[in-house]
């Protein structure tokens, strides 16, 4: 069950960052790109062990002189450490409230009892050894004497070192642990959240939180005439209708597979570069990647945009016309039609030059037939015919 949800749609989610408490436990993010497929226990080894040890020295919290990737005792101050600093204890690996460490160690203590009598008993059983010299024996009886205490003496150590190891063990793998269900690792951050699917006091029954990471980015999707007139390094100017925004930015990279994408508007669409969309949907075309000069405004997280390309440039100042305008007539002349004060129109060969804009850059066959300021034909009207009347010549 949620019992606190601290962020909302919007929010940034920096390293560190609790996103959720779900039954009172906290779930927070930390760097990292290993998914987390585990419970991170004392003794454990790996590299989501290492991720676990460079996350929580991002945050400030050193793991000491424990090998990179092994989970040892300065990990286990760290995460500690770490735990308190968002207000919570951490979960300890061992659920039996320290039984087997205190278990172990009372091993330890009755094999270093042995062993003391042990060595009492066979000091007094050597040569110039006394019964006397045994009377510190919890018995306080004389010692044995002969080759078995030195045997006994033996065999006690060897269960003190074993007791000691075993104890050893016990604490390597006692103390605070990182459950896999408190954890989200993310390699891009601070990371936004997209979507909160869960309210405080509703359980958990599916996504209950959409989190997006990386730089923001444009995809878009070109169609196959415009393939060839957009490159990677092209200048693009992003600008957002809704809240207004401009960007400076450049193509990234044009993919060169046809794809189809899901439904979705056209034009160009701002996502998180660790984002798998290949741009918007509902049209065929080539993947677009457009990346910001500067980080873009996290409010353009989603939102459609327009993308202006600077495919080419004229040298100056140029001639141009609607791209309606200019037609190709059955004799292979490239033309546009020029309508004079008196309505005359006349055919006025060009030569086509940079498309941008819905104009064309023309150039005219001759001299002084084509001015700044001169009309131009871009379109015929049709006029539809009588209702009631007999088709016939015109």
């Amino acid at each position: 069950m949620v019992t606190k949800l601290p962020l909302t749609q919007g929010s940034e989610a920096a390293a560190g960052r609790v996103l959720m408490e779900v039954s009172g436990r906290p779930l927070f993010v930390l760097p990292g790109k290993t998914p987390v497929y585990r419970d991170l226990k004392p003794g454990a080894t790996g590299d989501d062990v290492a991720q676990l040890q460079r996350g929580l020295a991002a945050m400030g919290h050193s793991s000491g002189g424990d090998k990179a990737s092994q989970f040892g005792a300065g990990t286990k101050a760290a995460l500690t450490a770490f735990y308190a600093s968002i207000g919570y204890d951490p979960i300890q690996a061992a659920a039996d409230g320290g039984e087997a460490v205190n278990a172990a160690q009372d091993a330890v203590s009755g094999a270093e009892r042995a062993l003391q009598d042990a060595r009492t008993a066979a000091w007094a059983a050597s040569p110039g050894g006394t019964a006397a010299a045994a009377s510190g024996t919890p018995s306080g009886k004389p010692a044995p004497a002969g080759p078995d205490a030195q045997l006994t003496a033996s065999r006690a150590q060897e269960d003190l070192d074993r007791a000691r190891r075993r104890l050893a063990d016990v604490q390597a793998k006692t103390g605070p642990m990182l459950p896999a269900g408190e954890v989200v690792f993310l390699e891009g951050l601070p990371a936004r959240v997209d979507a909160v699917n869960v309210s405080i006091g509703s359980k958990i029954s599916g996504p209950a939180m959409t989190l997006s990471a990386g730089e923001l980015v444009v995809r878009a999707q070109l169609k196959e005439h415009q393939k060839g007139l957009v490159r990677a390094g092209q200048k693009v100017e992003i600008h957002s209708e809704v809240s207004r925004i401009t960007a400076a930015a450049q193509v990234q990279s044009v993919d060169d597979k046809l794809s189809v994408p899901k439904a979705a508007p056209q034009g160009g669409r701002t996502g998180q570069d660790s984002d798998q969309g290949q741009g918007p949907a509902g049209q065929s075309g080539y993947a677009l990647v457009v990346r910001s000069d500067k980080p873009l405004d996290p409010s353009l997280a989603g939102q459609d945009v327009r993308l202006t390309i600077e495919a080419a440039a004229t040298d100056g100042a140029a001639l141009v016309v609607p791209a309606s305008a200019v037609s190709a007539g059955a004799d292979g002349l490239t033309s546009v039609t020029v309508v004079d004060a008196s309505g005359t129109q006349k055919r006025v060969g060009v030569r086509a030059g940079t498309v941008g804009d819905g104009f064309i850059e023309v150039v005219p066959s001759a001299p002084g037939t084509l001015s700044e300021g001169d009309d131009v034909v871009t379109g015929v009207k049709q006029i539809p015919a009588a209702r009631g009347g007999k088709a016939g010549k015109p």
